[in-house]
């Protein structure tokens, strides 16, 4: 899969140098057990190799906007909202589009370290992340310094054509998609599921991702907004 990363990179890169904006906001999105979050990870590697700082490169994940277990236990369907943990509603939207909007803003008016102070406040941003032990987001959890120049976020709903979730794809410059078969992300869910613990047998597993991420990935693939480039997973994709 390396050469995949280095070309989804490379396009990355080729995009950085014909766009004029300051910083280049990108978004990896994908169903569930598609892959984006290794891809995502792996091209952001990619990116650090090229550059001599490899902090010009930084990776937000859109799992630190998950509802906190606080939330969901006074939501009026507490029980479903558990069990669909991981589906948009059971995400702060709202919060999400705010901060990518704010990061929009942040990206093209912050100089960076070369063109003035870079040990203000205004300089770093921060995003929240998630802990998975913990099983809820950890505020402030990543911060985005003044040099980075690509910045890459990675989720499921970043291209999904719905209220506030659409908003996303106008904020960013290059959208890809992580194309995956949905019976083949299936079963990498569903081991996912008994690898981590959180259920005993594969049927178990499979029986959890029918009730949740297999419902997701068909709502994703429903109202999936045109990416940039598409992106095939394969099977060593986790």
């Amino acid at each position: 899969m390396e050469a995949e990363y280095i070309r989804i990179a490379d396009a990355i890169q080729q995009e950085a140098r014909k766009n004029d904006k300051k910083r280049l906001l990108v978004a990896i999105a994908g169903i569930p057990g598609s892959g984006k979050t290794t891809t995502a990870s792996a091209v952001a590697q990619q990116l650090r190799k090229a550059e001599s700082q490899p902090s010009r490169i930084a990776l937000i994940s859109m799992d630190g906007f998950h509802l906190s277990r606080a939330a969901l236990d006074v939501l009026p369907n507490r029980e479903e909202a558990y069990i669909r943990r991981g589906a948009p509603w059971t995400f702060d939207a709202v919060r999400f589009v705010t901060f990518v909007q704010q990061l929009r803003q942040w990206a093209d008016s912050t100089p960076f370290p070369s063109d003035g102070d870079s040990s203000s406040d205004a300089a770093v941003i921060y995003a929240p992340s998630f802990d998975h032990e913990a099983k809820d987001p950890v505020e402030n959890g990543m911060a985005i310094t003044s040099d980075a120049s690509i910045i890459i976020i990675e989720g499921n709903y970043l291209l999904l054509n719905e209220e506030h979730w659409r908003d996303v794809s106008h904020l960013v410059d290059y959208r890809i998609f992580v194309d995956a078969d949905l019976q083949e992300a299936r079963g990498r869910v569903a081991r996912r599921h008994v690898s981590a613990g959180i259920e005993k047998t594969l049927e178990d597993g499979f029986r959890r991702v029918d009730s949740n991420d297999y419902l997701n990935a068909l709502h994703i693939q429903g109202k999936l907004i045109r990416p940039d480039m598409v992106v095939k997973s394969v099977t060593e994709i986790a």
